[in-house]
């Protein structure tokens, strides 16, 4: 099932046109990579999805079956869809906590269909609280560290640690779709390692995840299905495993040669 879909994308800047016409797919339950030079559209494509800007008419992002091109970020956000933003963007001035309650803004009591031990299947409403309860025992168990530290203000954290805070804080909406854009951005390589194993598990979890990286190889290794965008289209795309072996993009953005 296609949880995301983009077609025909078109997003420009006064009278520079950023991404000419883009196509991508996400399927849910999977994580996809976007790759590519600064200047491609990667960063521009994550922000017309989550509403940051609007794209050019003609242009279709479905979200879970909606349309939600054009749609004001704090929309798409109920939609299922959270943002971890370039720069981590965190709230310096609040505590690990409450920037993690800060991401739950959105959350709203639901009707969920639970099936029993006799397979009987029943609805029933989950409320704010007990979504609240399950989303900072899903965060602390991924970010131990963050549990540790969750009294103190964030801008006494490591660089690693307000990373693994922007992350957590877009799972604390529930998401059907996480959007990370550049997580290992300025972070040791043990660090980086750190994030991306966890991101494994998020997708194991069940949250499909949508991924900008300038560290093409790591982020190969992980991901299910990548692109490659150049000057505002896609220049090659393809399941991960088959794109870490390919040529094109081992001469490009993986330094050449033979990879260890």
């Amino acid at each position: 099932m296609k949880l995301l879909e983009i077609r025909n994308l078109v997003v420009r800047y006064g009278v520079i046109e950023a991404l000419h016409g883009i196509n991508i797919d996400v399927e849910q339950g999977t994580m996809v990579a976007l790759l590519g030079a600064n200047g491609a559209g990667k960063s521009t494509i994550l922000k017309a999805v989550s509403g940051l800007v609007k794209p050019a008419s003609g242009s279709t992002i479905m979200l879970n079956g909606a349309n939600v091109a054009g749609k004001r970020a704090h929309a798409v956000s109920k939609m299922g869809l959270s943002l971890s933003p370039e720069g981590r963007q965190i709230f310096t001035g609040l505590t690990v906590e409450e920037n993690l309650l800060a991401g739950a803004y959105g959350l709203k009591r639901h009707t969920q269909l639970i099936e029993d031990e006799h397979g009987i299947k029943r609805k029933v409403s989950i409320s704010v609280k007990a979504q609240l309860k399950e989303n900072f025992d899903r965060v602390y168990k991924l970010f131990p560290v963050l549990a540790e530290r969750k009294r103190q203000q964030a801008s006494t954290l490591s660089g690693g640690e307000q990373q693994m805070l922007a992350v957590a804080r877009a799972l604390m909406n529930s998401p059907k779709i996480l959007v990370l854009d550049e997580p290992s951005l300025g972070l040791a390589p043990l660090i980086i390692q750190d994030i991306f194993n966890t991101l494994v598990e998020i997708k194991k979890q069940g949250t499909t995840i949508l991924i900008v990286e300038q560290n093409a190889l790591a982020t190969l290794k992980i991901a299910d299905f990548a692109y490659v965008l150049e000057l505002g289209n896609v220049s090659i795309s393809g399941k991960a495993s088959e794109l870490i072996n390919d040529q094109r993009l081992i001469d490009a953005y993986l330094g050449g040669g033979e990879k260890k």
